[in-house]
């Protein structure tokens, strides 16, 4: 694909691009009564619940194999994470509509680099959900035995799609009092094993430093690309920007705070695990934040209240990826990129997005249970991981084109230097992730991206025949 500065010409200039409506309940001025717009608390909620999901309570025995090397991924990531919710967060400023990456990438680039944004970050967002319940079976587990017998396992992990998705259909102001509620009670065992964790710390259990073998710089890469799953829901605020009271001063400050709060957890958090859980047992645990508590305090109730939490946690965070999900389509759909049922919104949710992703997401997880795939976490976070890095690297070529543009309407001359440098972080963090995700991962996203090009010939084909007149000149 080429890329250029200039809009195509089938391509609406920016500012005729079709504004989010100013309310999103629905067609009428008035928000509805099951529609309500995001604050602060709720935006930032929505990102840390969103980055905070089941990937921290799964990822320490994910990255284990790997040894101790793999807490320098978590800095590395950390300092790239942070970029990109900069980077948001002033892309946010100048378009403060709902679709986030794809809001940016085609009002830089044009139609098909938006599409290209739109639907990678689709795909990302119902493969993470199938991902996230696949996590929250582990833990389920430690309540309720599921995991001896697949199918079992997978009911559960369909039972655990499908309740958020109903939270969502019943409108905006239930997704946002279940994030906010599931956030607050995520930080419990969090906190206690991140902090209390240090008290029972012990380096015997850290295992070797390089475990996996090779070079140290793929190992680094690697693992690095398993621990973007637990990073991924930066850009949460952005793309729901049309919900976001104030998105011009809210989206920014969210995206910032709720990704650097996220991050200090993480590195805390994971840290003790690996100091509490012998590297032996580590590296097979399906419930490494339950086994650190148990080892912490002995027993097994310990453990049972942290995967009691652990669900809360992944139950809200699989609320808010089902948002998320049908967000971009929606902002597809209204500039006709995308089907035009994507576009119906009933109390403030666009429910043809939600409907269909929980399906999609639904028949990926059925599939990977019964084709017997041992690792199955793994191998849909490694997707994941590679159809994240298209927004991602087009919303951040998005800002380095504007910030190269000169446009005074743009451009912050006084924070230029600083912006050019955030904004190719954030670029050579993204590739650099596609190159840790390993071929297999990078040739099964290639294959759901390419997926989406007849899809978008269609499309291009009926935005342009409505547009030609009927004596075809």
């Amino acid at each position: 694909m080429h890329v250029t500065g200039t809009v195509p010409p089938s391509a609406p200039a920016p500012q005729e691009i079709p504004a989010a409506p100013a309310h999103p309940a629905g067609t009428t001025g008035a928000p509805g009564r099951h529609a309500r717009r995001f604050g602060l608390p709720v935006a930032t909620a929505l990102v840390m619940g969103n980055i905070i999901g089941g990937g921290i309570f799964l990822l320490p025995a994910s990255v284990a194999p790997y040894g101790t090397i793999s807490l320098l991924a978590f800095g590395v990531l950390t300092v790239g994470a942070i970029a990109l919710a900069l980077v948001f967060g002033q892309l946010a400023e100048r378009h403060p509509r709902t679709g986030g990456p794809y809001v940016y990438t085609r009002e830089a680039f044009g139609d098909f680099a938006g599409f290209l944004a739109a639907w990678a970050y689709w795909i990302t967002t119902w493969v993470s959900n199938a991902a996230l319940a696949v996590a929250a079976v582990g833990y389920l587990d430690v309540l309720i035995p599921v995991n001896d017998h697949r199918w079992t396992a997978c009911l559960a992990a369909l039972v655990l799609q499908w309740l958020p998705a109903l939270a969502n259909f019943a409108g905006t102001r239930y997704v946002g009092a279940v994030q906010l509620v599931s956030t607050v009670l995520k930080f419990a065992p969090l906190l206690l094993v991140a902090v209390g964790g240090l008290f029972f710390f012990d380096p015997d259990n850290l295992g070797p430093f390089h475990a996996a073998g090779g070079s140290a710089i793929g190992a680094v890469s690697a693992s690095a690309a398993i621990l973007l799953f637990s990073y991924l829901g930066v850009e949460s605020a952005a793309v729901s920007a049309g919900e976001v009271e104030n998105p011009r001063r809210t989206v920014g400050r969210a995206t910032v705070i709720g990704t650097t709060g996220a991050a200090l957890v993480y590195l805390l958090g994971t840290l003790s695990v690996f100091g509490t859980v012998a590297h032996d047992r580590l590296v097979d645990s399906t419930a490494p934040f339950s086994d650190a508590v148990d080892a912490m305090f002995g027993g097994a109730w310990g453990g049972w209240a942290v995967a009691l939490a652990a669900l809360v946690s992944m139950t809200g965070c699989l609320n808010g990826w089902t948002l998320l999900s049908a967000q971009t389509p929606y902002a597809a759909a209204k500039d006709g990129l995308f089907p035009a049922a994507f576009a119906r919104r009933r109390r403030g949710v666009p429910t043809v997005g939600v409907g269909v992703t929980v399906v999609l997401a639904s028949l990926l997880t059925a599939y990977n249970y019964t084709s017997g795939t041992a690792k199955v976490f793994e191998v849909l976070v490694l997707v994941t991981t590679f159809t994240a890095t298209v927004p991602y690297l087009l919303a951040t070529a998005a800002q380095l084109f504007h910030l190269a543009s000169g446009r005074r309407d743009r451009v912050d001359r006084a924070r230029l230097v600083r912006d050019a440098v955030i904004a190719s972080i954030a670029v050579g963090f993204s590739l650099w992730l596609v190159a840790g995700a390993g071929h297999v991962a990078v040739y099964q996203g290639v294959l759901f991206l390419f997926a989406g090009v007849p899809v978008y010939a269609v499309m291009a084909a009926r935005r342009q025949r409505t547009k030609i007149p009927a004596d075809g000149r």
